[in-house]
């Protein structure tokens, strides 16, 4: 098989299911540009800002994507290529971009809230809560995940530390010039060409704390921890910041211009396979049982479904949409482009992902799939030097795009976390619109007032995602939270299937995804309960709890949508007898 011919069915296929898949969602709900957003209704200049559809899609997609749609692939790629193919292609079209358009609707439709506001209309205040603090977990493996990659970059490739320090002081006075002085087109022709520019001055003057740590007298290995911590430590200071400032200093620029580095990732990235046209060396499959990346023998399934969670579903998506993409969206029609064409550029990223591994032979992808980051990177800088591109230029730019989506992800999940935290502790949305009418003030105990502080909340998610991170390694903890995170989806996607019963439309497109994703991520999470009950009493502690809020969260919605039933219908039954 061509990686070239391959390459070039997933992307006619993914630009059908965006055309003809997509359209039909677009009907199914209704989207309608008459209608007033969110961003408009409640602008506030901080979370609640119109912003213009590609700006937007770059925030977006940088969020949601961090290293997910690269490192998944490769690491279900041990089953070989074609099982890892198959999910992305499938599941990205009818399970992922599905959810992704449908929670980001549901929220601009209810005002630009969290989707647990969606939760409490659908199951009641106990499904709410029982629903927030499920994610709020979801989100603390999520930081802790993606800060272990990041600093682990850094380490590996202490150039790309460099460019993404000078990047994130270069975004906020991006964005003061662009609203203050210049438009954005003027401005963007300054400062893209500067970002790119970071990346081959960034080689000159890496940020190595290795060498730096082995220069005080401290051994490899006790070098390499410092250095990683070192840069957890930064990060932590990074993201408890850039997740309380107004997203119009950070978030929003930083992300706009990251948006080039995606776009010129994923466009010489194409290019570099169409010149390069390699060939698939590696199986198409391999066996139902193989050491994975952990060198631990695992089933297929449901390991491919777990792994594989960003490119083709992801439950964190849906945080990121009803969390701040809604609130900044401008035009419902937008919801398209956004919600189900970022994840469709997710499963383009992930099909090329395969490809930058498969290309190997059995024995080099042995050697260096351990590290999905780099092999990605090292894949790509390959083909880009059919180009004439310098392959240590090359690598080291896709690791820089890499870890600016990483970072992305982490400050938004720090964000997010913030926002859930916070939201657990206020009323049930009933009490407070009625107290809102009567005009009566909300008032919070000291305590409450205290935990719920932006800066509080913000330290305490990074001081217990830093926890977990010590417990485990990158590798240890990505399987419960590729767990966690597609039973996030599944719980998503059955509130999705009960807004469209109650609507009267048709429900099968969620519910059927819902009871696959159900399926699969609680079968996972047992089998991460199995393979660390003597190991990780933490993930294990962390897997048990995940999984009986959400058996909860299913026999809950079971009995409120019953009822639901018997009412909409009940009512219809009672009102054809009058006539």
């Amino acid at each position: 098989m061509n990686g070239l011919l391959l390459l070039t069915i997933a992307l006619a296929y993914f630009a059908a299911g965006y055309v003809f898949y997509g359209g039909y969602l677009t009907r199914l709900f209704g989207i309608d540009d008459r209608r007033s957003t969110p961003s408009e209704t409640r602008n506030d200049g901080v979370d609640y800002v119109p912003t213009s559809r590609s700006v937007l899609f770059g925030h977006h997609f940088s969020s949601i994507a961090g290293a997910g749609p690269i490192v998944g692939p490769i690491a279900a790629a041990y089953f070989g290529w074609l099982p890892a193919l198959l999910w992305i292609l499938l599941g990205c079209v009818f399970v992922g971009a599905v959810h992704d358009f449908a929670s980001l609707f549901l929220s601009v439709r209810h005002g630009g809230r969290s989707i647990g506001y969606v939760i409490e209309r659908l199951m009641g205040y106990a499904g709410r809560q029982m629903f927030l603090v499920f994610c709020w977990i979801s989100l603390i493996l999520v930081v802790a995940i993606f800060g272990l990659m990041v600093a682990g970059t850094f380490v590996k490739t202490p150039a790309v530390a460099t460019a993404s320090l000078i990047f994130i002081l270069l975004a906020p006075v991006f964005g003061y010039i662009s609203r203050n002085l210049l438009t954005l087109r003027t401005s963007s022709w300054i400062f893209v060409p500067l970002v790119f520019l970071t990346v081959w001055v960034s080689d000159f003057i890496p940020a190595d704390l290795v060498s730096f740590y082995s220069g005080e007298g401290m051994d490899a290995a006790l070098a390499q921890k410092a250095a990683l911590w070192s840069w957890m430590g930064v990060l932590g200071v990074y993201v408890m910041f850039a997740s309380v400032i107004s997203v119009k200093w950070l978030l929003q620029p930083r992300d706009y211009l990251s948006s080039y580095l995606l776009y010129a990732m994923i466009f010489g990235g194409i290019a570099g396979i169409c010149f390069y046209a390699p060939e698939l060396k590696f199986p198409a499959y391999i066996g139902y049982n193989v050491p994975i990346g952990n060198g631990q023998p695992t089933d297929m399934i449901p390991a491919l479904f777990i792994l594989i969670a960003c490119g083709a579903c992801s439950g964190f998506h849906s945080l990121v949409a009803s969390g701040t993409t809604s609130k900044q969206i401008r035009r419902e029609s937008h919801i398209r482009t956004i919600g189900y064409g970022g994840m469709i550029v997710e499963g383009i990223l992930g099909v090329m992902s395969l490809i930058s591994v498969a290309y190997l032979s059995e024995a080099d992808f042995a050697e260096i799939a351990a590290n999905p980051v780099n092999a990605f990177a090292s894949g790509i800088g390959v083909f880009l030097s059919k180009l004439g591109i310098s392959g240590t230029l090359a690598t080291n730019f896709i690791s820089l795009a890499i870890s600016a989506f990483m970072l992305t992800t982490l400050d938004t999940a720090t964000r997010l976390t913030r926002f859930v935290w916070q939201e657990i502790f206020t009323p049930s949305y009933e009490t407070q619109e009625r107290m809102q009418n009567e005009g009566i003030p909300q008032k919070k105990h000291p305590l409450v007032t205290f935990i719920t502080n932006p800066w509080f909340a913000s330290a305490f998610v990074v001081g217990l995602a830093g926890f977990l991170a010590s417990t485990g390694s990158a590798n240890s903890i990505w399987p419960i939270f590729g767990a966690s995170n597609q039973l996030l989806a599944a719980l998503t996607l059955l509130g999705v299937s009960m807004y469209l019963m109650t609507k009267k439309l048709n429900f099968w497109i969620t519910l059927i995804p819902t009871m696959l994703m159900l399926f699969m991520s609680i079968w996972g999470l047992l089998d991460i309960v199995n393979a660390f009950m003597s190991k990780n009493l933490t993930l294990v502690g962390a897997a048990i709890l995940l999984i009986l809020m959400a058996v909860m969260l299913v026999v809950l919605s079971v009995i409120m949508l019953r009822r639901n039933l018997r009412q909409l219908y009940g009512r219809e039954d009672r009102g054809n007898a009058e006539v």
